[in-house]
């Protein structure tokens, strides 16, 4: 199995990942030199709230920089797009040895950075070299600790060389970091990126204009940007901590703009929608919200407890409740929009109060007289459900269950923890049941299924009880490594149908992003990549 990626590895992705899509709380003590405050703006500027400081927007680094911040000034090799297809981008094509080792990219030659100086092979290798410097800082993306070689061929031609077969490796070229370039000017004088870089100089549409620390952030449209100019001049980013103060600033036009997951409440969104006063939209699914059953604990090891599980809540009508119906019920422990899972054959789990019931008979559970709680050999069926305490949906999905499942005779304890520790419980295997959602695009889904082989993280533990673990584990070991597309595809189906049909990782909702905007701002699309920013196209009247 030495071909799953390690523990270490997946340390650094929920940490970096995880955290971020949740409750990143970091900002910069640097600002700008250029820092103006508020100056006289063009009216062609879009304005939009984030809840924290955009960082210093180091290409190579993680917290405070913010994603969309990051993606809008550093730019990939490679693009991933709706579908998952990936197409190219600062390379204009690649090619790859049949031993699926060696990568060779053919790059742009009429990009520059935004200081004027000449992308090529040799920036591209300093920007992979600094990152591959740091390795301990970035082993969590699959195929950096694989790389055993970089290579300048000639001026616009390079060449990357894998230790082993590793075929995510262009997906992950995709992701906003830590591979993408920094200019010359931008790196610092050691050239060491880790601790800092001199000014983000990107080949990025935007260009950092003016910027005070917590308060605000503009983007000005880089005028020799290689690809088709934003049709906007400008973005102002404002730094407003607070959800409802947003939706108010919002409400009193200060803002042309609300998007991602979770800036407000979905019961705002819904609000703001139902006034007719503005226009709104709606992501395809982004991940999947999923319930982790820990199958080394007794009451969850037997498969049809499982199952009454799954078929003892009413799906349909607690995500549509819950999430004010901007989410959808979940089929799938994936999205289907996501590279190789459109064709997963998995039984879809409608609610039948009473098959739960029939199950927890047939497993020996049986309803104790005066309590209402099923027991067995004298224990009751008592579970606990791990949540984290600052998301309302996992509590109120939470509190859901405790009352549905009460009524087939199932003990649900709820208890609500902060994210470091549900991250930390999960990976240490002290958990019955946890919430988890999925890292979405450009990681999977090769990233979810690396994860539930990996020790220590949790899902390893959920799987611990399925009669076919170590057919499992050896699929996904082989599913990275195959250079056959068919035989990748196939893979993929036989893992993700095994993984839900044993009925430890329950599927509950497809997570989307939501953008409410005002009625003089058009052409607004979600960008394929779950972390890109959405300015691409965009216009304000």
């Amino acid at each position: 199995m030495s071909n799953i990626i390690n523990k270490k590895q997946y340390i650094y992705i929920s940490l970096m990942i995880l955290v971020f899509f949740l409750s990143l709380y970091g900002c910069s003590d640097k600002s700008s030199e250029n820092s103006k405050g508020d100056s006289n703006e063009s009216s062609n500027i879009l304005t939009f709230a984030w809840p924290r400081d955009i960082g210093d927007l180091n290409p190579h680094l993680y917290n405070p920089s913010q994603l969309f911040a990051q993606s809008m000034v550093f730019e990939p090799l490679v693009s991933y797009q709706d579908g998952g297809e990936l197409k190219p981008h600062l390379a204009e094509s690649w090619e790859i040895s049949k031993d699926g080792k060696e990568y060779l990219f053919h790059l742009r030659q009429d990009v520059k950075f935004s200081d004027g100086t000449n992308f090529n092979a040799e920036i591209v290798k300093k920007n992979f070299d600094v990152v591959l410097k740091n390795l301990d800082l970035h082993s969590w993306l699959g195929f950096i600790p694989k790389v055993s070689k970089t290579e300048v061929v000639d001026e616009f031609t390079f060449k990357l060389v894998l230790k082993e077969v590793y075929y995510p490796t262009i997906q992950e070229l995709a992701v906003v970091r830590p591979v993408r370039f920094l200019g010359e000017a931008g790196f610092p004088k050691d050239g060491d990126t880790s601790k800092g870089i001199a000014k983000p100089v990107g080949t990025g549409p935007w260009v950092l204009d003016e910027y005070k620390v917590d308060e605000y952030a503009t983007f000005k449209r880089n005028e020799n940007y290689w690809g088709e100019l934003p049709d906007v001049e400008k973005i102002k980013v404002k730094i407003i901590p607070d959800a409802e103060t947003r939706v108010l600033a919002f409400e009193k036009g200060e803002l042309d703009l609300i998007y991602d997951e979770g800036v407000i409440s979905l019961d705002s969104f819904k609000q703001l929608e139902s006034t007719g006063s503005y226009q709104s939209s709606v992501s395809e699914p982004v991940a999947t919200r999923q319930l982790v059953m820990n199958t080394n604990k007794e009451q969850l090891s037997d498969i049809r407890v499982r199952q009454a599980l799954n078929y003892g809540f009413n799906k349909q009508a607690m995500v549509e409740g819950v999430t004010s119906g901007v989410e959808e019920q979940a089929d799938y422990i994936l999205p289907t929009n996501f590279p190789y899972t459109s064709d997963v054959e998995a039984t879809k789990v409608e609610y039948n109060a009473e098959k739960a019931a029939r199950l927890l008979d047939e497993a020996g559970w049986k309803l104790a007289k005066g309590t209402g709680i099923r027991e067995k050999d004298g224990k009751p069926l008592e579970i606990e459900l791990m949540f984290n305490s600052a998301e309302s949906i996992q509590k109120t999905m939470a509190e859901t269950l405790q009352s549905e499942w009460a009524a087939i005779g199932v003990k649900l304890n709820i208890v609500g923890v902060e994210l470091t520790t549900q991250v930390e419980r999960f990976k240490a295997n002290q958990f019955d049941m946890n919430f988890f959602s999925n890292y979405g695009a450009p990681y999977d889904p090769h990233t979810f299924v690396n994860i539930v082989a990996t020790e220590g993280f949790g899902f390893r533990e959920a799987i611990s009880a399925y009669p076919n673990k170590e057919e499992l584990l050896n699929q996904i070991g082989k599913v990275q490594q195959t250079t056959d597309e068919a035989e990748r595809q196939q893979l993929y189906t036989e893992i993700l149908g095994s993984l839900q049909e044993q009925g430890a990782i329950v599927p509950i909702s497809y997570i989307k992003k939501i953008a409410i905007y005002q009625k003089d701002v058009s052409n607004f699309k979600f960008p394929a990549n779950r972390d890109e920013h959405p300015f691409t196209g965009i216009s304000v009247e």
